[in-house]
């Protein structure tokens, strides 16, 4: 609908604008900004990422296996990493729309390659509401928005675990809720089949992918703040809680070409008060280069795979 469409160039003008801005607000900052470059704490982000895509394609491995498709682990990752390069394109359907193309091309029903997308970015969301449930309340950082939200706003938030433990003593009732969401986009209902070991399996397995993540930024900013690197370490709770949170946020924002504005504006916004501003917008940033530079070279191990 037109509607719809102009919503969307709405808050994609509106993402890329807080970028902007966020920018701007800091650039004086960033010129004057004593660069350092600390290539060990640039390795260790690199393995701690590494470690998170390969955990993350053998649970999306999995999952497909529960539905009837088989693929060698090789396989697993030329498919998941080829698709991500379309996660730049505005929209985030076409990372599921080229891996059921792919899938399909090695004898995997379509229905089987999308339900396990689905059924990853469910998990994936899960694992980063229950980031959200612990890291508020124990830390009770709201970051830029302390001044402007009630304080109590952090500990309510560990009742986002109640959903959360529903969910996971019944796993049907998180199937019905999001078949009962497709049915009012109009779209076929998914044909899964949760258990309660299955979903925890996932679960656990996909915080954990997110806390990799989150160490490969805490790294990355140890590489290069001005800083020394124990003081960034000090602050570690925060900037492992935090990059996942602003990238789970990105991912929702569904219309922005891999959550492009929205990632670096939550970041920013949680981490500003922590480690400064200057530091958290190129922290930011360079953690954008750095992914879509670790996604490329991973892509390009999965071209060689026949």
């Amino acid at each position: 609908m037109r509607w719809k469409r102009i919503l969307q160039a709405l808050f994609f003008a509106l993402a890329v604008g807080f970028l902007v801005w966020m920018v701007a607000e800091q650039w004086e900052a960033i010129r004057a900004y004593d660069w350092q470059f600390r290539p060990w704490w640039l390795v260790l982000s690199g393995l701690a990422l590494l470690a998170s895509w390969l955990l993350e394609v053998a649970v999306w491995r999995r999952l497909l296996r529960q539905l009837g498709g088989e693929l060698s682990y090789a396989l697993a990752w030329r498919i998941w990493f080829l698709s991500a390069i379309t996660r730049y394109i505005p929209g985030n359907i076409w990372q599921p729309l080229s891996m059921t193309v792919m899938g399909r091309e090695r004898g995997i029903r379509a229905t089987a390659t999308l339900t396990s997308i689905v059924t990853y970015q469910l998990v994936n969301l899960m694992a980063a509401t229950l980031i959200a449930a612990l890291y508020f309340p124990l830390t009770g950082n709201l970051g830029l928005l302390a001044g402007l939200v009630p304080p109590a706003i952090a500990r309510w938030m560990s009742l986002l675990l109640l959903p959360l433990l529903v969910f996971l003593a019944r796993p049907i009732w998180l199937v019905r809720a999001v078949n009962w969401g497709l049915a009012h986009l109009g779209r076929e209902p998914l044909p899964l089949h949760l258990t309660t070991r299955e979903l925890l399996g996932a679960w656990v397995l996909v915080t954990l992918v997110w806390g990799f993540i989150g160490a490969g930024f805490l790294f990355l900013t140890a590489a290069i703040s001005a800083e020394p690197p124990a003081s960034i370490l000090a602050q570690g709770v925060h900037l492992i809680a935090a990059y996942p949170l602003s990238y789970a946020a990105g991912y929702m924002s569904l219309v922005t070409p891999s959550g492009l504005g929205v990632r670096e504006g939550v970041a920013y916004l949680l981490l500003a008060p922590i480690i400064g501003g200057a530091t958290a917008t190129l922290a930011a940033l360079l953690m954008r280069v750095w992914l879509a530079l670790g996604e490329l070279a991973a892509a390009g191990v999965g071209w060689l795979v026949r």
